[in-house]
């Protein structure tokens, strides 16, 4: 602790210049990279030796270099200067963390599966976001990220289908499997696990629009040796289970699309070779991420490590 006789605590940006100066050599770089007048940083530190009562500088013709006390003094500055640089970077995250708002685009099946609990502990922790949710089609989604209207998106691809795009930077948040969806009376209801060879001869369930489900069972069934037969096109997996309820088909889903299970329909592994879908995180890579889009992925992330196994 300071004592009576001691000069009282010393000026950041004094310290800030004498780190500088004694890192370039010179008055005038230091003074150039610190936007100062060459004058105005002589004078800054003719104030700072007498703050601490000793020559800081041995001033030369061709620059400057520090006496003992200025080397320990600017070793202990470069600490401080440090510590107040990351000081201001935290209270200025923590001040966008208690303002603004935040747009995510996400597709059906996340909206009704694991992204509620992600928004749950993300509006939990910081309550004065305004997070707003836009569920979409593919290319709505990406469309939306390229143009700024949501500050970052939830995607999907599949193995044969890579998403990429240069100006676009994706995440894996976890895989999922597909599984088979079939009637409680299903001859294969008391099974676990089912192979696509034996589901040659069934009638099949999809989503209607040239949903992506309709090329992973396409896909699966030709490595399988068969054609899959198509007996009904569902607007949306709810209405995709209801049909499988009554024995009118039966379908091929991703894991997350049966979050909320149809009570007469029973959910079979497809084993090793069921599809896996990724499902990314995807951010502009020409964008300055804001303290609430970093806030969101890092809750996003820790959520998917926690609940990543219930979804294969």
């Amino acid at each position: 602790m300071l004592n009576d006789d001691s000069q009282s605590l010393f000026d950041i940006r004094r310290l800030a210049l004498l780190v500088e100066v004694v890192e370039q050599g010179s008055i005038t770089s230091a003074a150039e990279l610190m936007m100062y007048t060459p004058s105005a940083v002589s004078q800054q530190l003719r104030k700072l030796e007498q703050e601490v009562g000793q020559p800081l500088l041995n001033r030369r013709s061709r620059g400057v270099v520090p006496t003992e006390a200025g080397q320990v003094l600017a070793g202990h500055a470069r600490k401080i200067v440090e510590q107040m640089l990351a000081a201001q970077a935290d209270l200025a995250q923590i001040a966008g963390l208690k303002r603004g708002s935040l747009a995510v685009g996400t597709f059906p099946t996340l909206a009704g599966s694991f992204l509620p609990l992600v928004i749950r502990v993300f509006k939990k922790r910081y309550p004065a976001i305004g997070l707003s949710v836009r569920s979409a089609r593919f290319d709505e989604l990406v469309s939306d990220l390229q143009s700024g209207v949501t500050g970052l998106c939830l995607l999907w691809d599949y193995p044969w289908n890579r998403f990429q795009d240069d100006a676009i930077r994706v995440t894996e948040v976890f895989q999922e499997s597909t599984v088979l969806l079939v009637s409680r009376s299903h001859p294969l209801a008391d099974r676990d696990e089912v192979r696509m060879e034996e589901l040659s001869k069934e009638s099949w369930i999809v989503r209607a629009e040239a949903h992506p489900v309709v090329e992973v069972l396409k896909r699966s069934a030709h490595d399988a040796g068969f054609e899959p037969s198509i007996g009904f096109l569902a607007n949306d997996y709810q209405e995709a289970q209801a049909m499988v309820s009554v024995g009118m088909g039966v379908a091929m889903v991703p894991r997350t699309a049966v979050a909320l299970q149809h009570p007469d329909v029973k959910v079979i592994s497809l084993g090793d070779d069921a599809p896996l879908r990724r499902v990314l995180l995807a951010q502009r890579q020409d964008k300055v991420y804001a303290p609430a889009e970093v806030a969101f992925q890092s809750t996003l992330m820790e959520l998917a490590n926690k609940h990543a196994g219930d979804y294969l």
